[in-house]
């Protein structure tokens, strides 16, 4: 029964399908009907998918979004995760038959051992059935459905792993590492310090580009492709900022435009490039994009900017619909200020001084 309407559905040709095949087979399909389904249209769509494994369906579905993702190697991060723990179970499935075990099995050995690999392995295959039933090749409720489904019968991510922050410098030790930083003189060390004045994430620095900067203006232009939110994003350049613009200028290569170039022409700094000349200065003990933390926890506690300034310039998104509806302005010179702050503080680390942002106009 259907919407109070009866249907009649084979269940094979006998003798091929005998009793207990038969009996089988309806009980399935009266599982499918008590969670929402059509048998008759999961049948459907398992025949229309004949030859459309798990496997090829996540290969369309990464094909057909990639080009809506800001970083060309998410795709190759899809793939990846998708290649180590989802196709070894279900790859050669037909995707209208992935069920609710066979997540289970794929999701269980990491779930408390990798958490968040086994949450984007989770988002990912639920993406890819998600697509799969646009698509008409399944039917049915999502088997790898987070919220009334798996929360019934996996732990919370967060019971089973503790959120990590990435460790920060107090702002009140910044400046003697900001010295010892400086003092280095490489091109890693002076895109870690730029990262640091900017208060800019790491891939941002790394990938920047001369003609995302304007000297005679000091201002450094990031475009949305680049940007976390997929917004461009204006940074005010301090007097601090500028000098190490202009220690870099000479190492411009025309061929890839790169402030802070990498090993290779076209390819930016990497990640592990910054990374050793923070520990070259301090150890282990602190992460590159922990400075974004330090910077936030000196605005907080050194001045009275106001949390909108602050928030901004570090290019965090109001989550607040309704306030970001009317809050539109990236308050920009009242940034500059405060980044024109934070230069000083960084090079003398006089933590006692209070910047008035809020008298600035």
């Amino acid at each position: 029964m259907r919407d109070g309407k009866p249907r009649e559905m084979g269940l094979g040709p006998y003798p091929e399908i005998g009793l207990a095949d038969a009996r089988e087979a309806a009980l399935e399909a009266r599982r499918v009907i008590l969670a929402g389904g059509d048998p008759i249209e999961a049948r459907k769509a398992a025949r229309a998918a004949t030859g459309r494994a798990f496997e090829a369906v996540t290969l369309e579905y990464i094909e057909s979004h990639k080009a809506g993702w800001r970083n060309p190697k998410h795709a190759a991060q899809w793939q990846a995760t998708m290649i180590a723990y989802a196709f070894p179970a279900i790859g050669a499935k037909p995707v209208a038959a992935v069920s609710t075990d066979d997540v289970l099995t794929i999701l269980k050995p990491i779930w408390q051992v990798k958490p968040e690999t086994a949450s984007r392995v989770r988002g990912r295959i639920e993406a890819v059935l998600d697509f799969a039933k646009s698509r008409g090749w399944r039917s049915g409720e999502n088997p790898a459905a987070w919220r009334g489904h798996l929360d019934n019968l996996l732990p919370a991510r967060s019971k089973v792993a503790a959120v990590v922050h990435h460790a920060a410098v107090p702002w009140r030790d910044l400046a003697a590492l900001f010295e010892r930083i400086d003092v280095a003189g490489s091109t890693s060390s002076r895109c870690l310090l730029f990262a640091i004045l900017t208060a800019a994430r790491s891939g941002e620095v790394r990938g920047a580009r001369w003609d995302e900067i304007d000297l005679a203006a000091r201002t450094w232009t990031i475009p949305g492709s680049r940007m976390k939110a997929g917004k461009p994003h204006r940074v005010p350049v301090s007097d601090a900022a500028m000098a190490i613009l202009r220690a870099m200028q000479p190492h411009q290569r025309g061929a890839d435009g790169l402030v802070f170039p990498g090993g290779r022409t076209g390819q930016p700094m990497s990640d592990v490039a910054l990374a050793k000349a923070l520990a070259a200065a301090s150890g282990d003990a602190f992460t590159v994009h922990g400075f974004r933390s330090t910077f936030r926890d000196w605005a907080a506690e050194a001045t009275n900017t106001p949390r909108e300034i602050a928030e901004a310039a570090l290019a965090h998104v109001n989550r607040d619909r309704v306030e970001a509806a009317y809050l539109r302005g990236d308050h920009f010179e009242r940034r500059r200020a405060l980044m024109d702050a934070w230069a000083a503080f960084c090079s003398r680390g006089d933590g006692a001084s209070v910047v008035l942002i809020r008298g600035q106009k």
